[in-house]
């Protein structure tokens, strides 16, 4: 197994007003809202706190790029840090990841629990890469145990950055805010042009049926979206209509079960 990688933030200047990252000071800031919140009162002038936040900001890129330089094609899977391990949502997510991970896929998620630390797990039952980008929150339990390549961001922007920059295909499991906020990135970069077209897939129409309905007769109807972006994605319902949608769409070489 890989070393794992986890920078450490360094404790803040005296007199910067900087709570560390992660943690929750006497106002309780995290490191994304210090860069995107309003400024307190008592916090300096931006120009001696915000353009040392940017190195920082620049370090966790380079970090990121370096030790992901050399991974080769990754699928990314989002999913609910809730879903618990004795759930079908779960026990599907394994099987997802493992058998992508059979195709010679390295899987990525967020480092966390639920479906995080399935699709982890599934990819080390599939003898392929399994990576990690964590986020230092105040009410996070860390890391799971299934990861051979980790690194744990402070700013959510940055981590975001990484999960589409290595990634050739995305998965999404049931899931809350947060997985609907990495659908939907996905889905406007690729709209956008600003990433190339890839395979979106939702894992269960029961869950995302009612988005999906909300998509084609309010949004769609209304203009809002194109009958071409409705195309963007593809909904399946078990772990092997995963395996065959991606093989498919990223025309690969079918592997062993």
């Amino acid at each position: 197994m890989s070393p794992q990688f986890d920078h450490q933030q360094k404790a803040p200047r005296p007199g910067s007003g900087q709570d560390p990252p992660g943690s929750v000071g006497k106002r309780g800031r995290t490191a994304d809202e210090c860069l995107l919140g309003p400024r307190a009162p008592d916090v300096p002038d931006f120009t001696d706190s915000d353009p040392w936040r940017v190195l920082r900001i620049q370090a966790e890129f380079v970090t990121g790029f370096e030790t992901m330089a050399n991974l080769g094609p990754a699928v990314t899977i989002f999913g609910s840090a809730r879903s618990p391990e004795s759930g079908p949502t779960y026990q599907a997510a394994v099987e997802t990841a493992r058998l992508l991970a059979r195709e010679g896929l390295a899987i990525i998620t967020g480092g966390g629990p639920g479906i995080m630390e399935a699709a982890n797990r599934g990819a080390q039952l599939g003898g392929g890469t399994s990576v990690g980008f964590a986020i230092e929150l105040p009410f996070e339990q860390g890391t799971n145990p299934y990861l051979d390549v980790a690194i744990t961001f402070r700013y959510f922007f940055v981590r975001k950055t990484m999960f589409v920059k290595y990634a050739q295909a995305f998965v999404i499991f049931p899931g809350g805010f947060g997985t609907m906020d990495e659908l939907f990135e996905a889905l406007t970069l690729i709209q956008t042009g600003k990433i190339h077209d890839f395979p979106v897939i939702l894992y269960s129409s029961d869950y995302w049926g009612g988005l999906l309905e909300w998509l084609e007769t309010t949004m769609a109807d209304r203009a809002k979206i194109s009958s071409e972006d409705r195309e963007l994605f593809v909904v399946v319902d078990s772990p092997e209509g995963v395996r065959d949608a991606l093989l498919a769409a990223m025309d690969l070489p079918a592997g062993p079960c």
